[in-house]
């Protein structure tokens, strides 16, 4: 009966003998190391996992003091290749048997970043939207006053300064209105997403010709809900983020990959989706500088001398209102941006 109750646990439990030689473990821990249990019994356990130090030291000295051992975040190396973020405690059952838990933090340290990343992202709506009616309102008095005073000069050449000042109040108006972003999702209908790429590669290969642009998609991807003007727009922002960024570099054979993935029991924030579109937007550039990486996503921050830092703002804002975010992973020469939208319903 204990070994039917571990056999459904979802942390990955596993028993060691004396030697550290695996004895048994339950299905998680094979899902979870890529093992399989028939394969790899008896071999010793530090032959086949690494660990952050020395994982079979660990084990040795709970074994020997008879004391149990918990290891926070430590980062695993499976047989794969593949590096894991782990919780795991040893505990010695006997001289001869250990009991190992494992439990995986990935996840966990993922949906605390979306989950602060949405806080700011809230809160720095909230006082945009904020700044925004309070610049409009005055804004509105400026030009309305402007052009009353245009109806009763007389003189054309005086004419010209509120000219000046209604044509600068209304760009004024244009940037704070790009600043917030389109408000709620317009048109919500069927998106088939390569169609929304399709669109951007041709809009960024015209403005780009240099870039070379390949495109990895994956087809069995079913249509999404949501507003495909906005997502094309999301999308672009991005995409000439990162050629802009390129060419500025002086990156000698700029490459732009446009990637659609399937991710299946994906959580983002604090909601399990089924089903996740996951597009990738990647580059070889000179990479995001981490001054910025923490900001940029933040309306007004840019790393260009020429930049408005609204493009990525936008996008993030618009991924939101389709249940989804943007994640950002950068490094001189790869730089990727993964924009993750639900294959669910979407609402205002």
């Amino acid at each position: 009966m204990y070994q039917r109750l571990m056999e459904h646990l979802t942390t990955a439990v596993l028993l060691l003998d004396g030697q550290l030689r695996l004895r048994w473990m339950n299905p998680a821990a094979e899902a979870l190391l890529a093992l399989s249990r028939a394969r790899v019994s008896g071999q010793p356990l530090p032959a086949l996992v690494n660990a952050d130090g020395d994982i079979g030291e660990l084990l040795a000295k709970a074994r020997d003091e008879l004391h149990p051992y918990t290891q926070r975040e430590a980062r695993l190396s499976l047989p794969t290749g593949e590096l894991l973020t782990v919780d795991y405690t040893v505990t010695p059952l006997s001289a001869d048997e250990l009991l190992l838990e494992i439990e995986p933090r990935d996840r966990l340290l993922r949906i605390s970043r979306e989950e602060a990343l949405q806080t700011r992202q809230e809160t720095i709506k909230v006082l945009a939207r904020g700044l925004a009616h309070e610049v409009k309102n005055p804004l509105g008095g400026i030009r309305g006053a402007a052009q009353l005073l245009e109806r009763d000069l007389g003189d054309s050449r005086l004419t010209e300064f509120t000219h000046i000042i209604i044509e600068e109040a209304d760009r004024l108006r244009d940037l704070v209105d790009a600043m917030l972003g389109p408000t709620r999702l317009n048109r919500p209908e069927p998106i088939n997403i390569h169609r929304v790429l399709e669109r951007v590669r041709s809009l960024v290969a015209v403005e780009r010709p240099e870039v070379t642009i390949i495109r990895d998609y994956d087809p069995s991807l079913p249509d999404l809900s949501g507003d495909e003007s906005q997502l094309i727009q999301a999308i672009l922002n991005v995409a000439r983020n990162a050629e802009q960024a390129m060419t500025e570099a002086g990156i000698e054979a700029p490459t732009l990959t446009l990637q659609t993935r399937a991710r299946r029991q994906f959580t983002l924030g604090a909601e399990r989706h089924r089903l996740v579109c996951q597009v990738s937007i990647l580059d070889n550039g000179p990479g995001v500088p981490e001054a910025l990486k923490e900001t940029l996503f933040y309306p007004m921050v840019s790393g260009r001398a020429e930049g408005s830092g609204l493009g990525l703002s936008i996008a993030q804002s618009i991924l939101h209102r389709h249940q989804g975010l943007i994640e950002c992973d950068s490094l001189p020469g790869h730089t990727e941006f993964r924009l993750l939208i639900p294959l669910e319903t979407c609402h205002d």
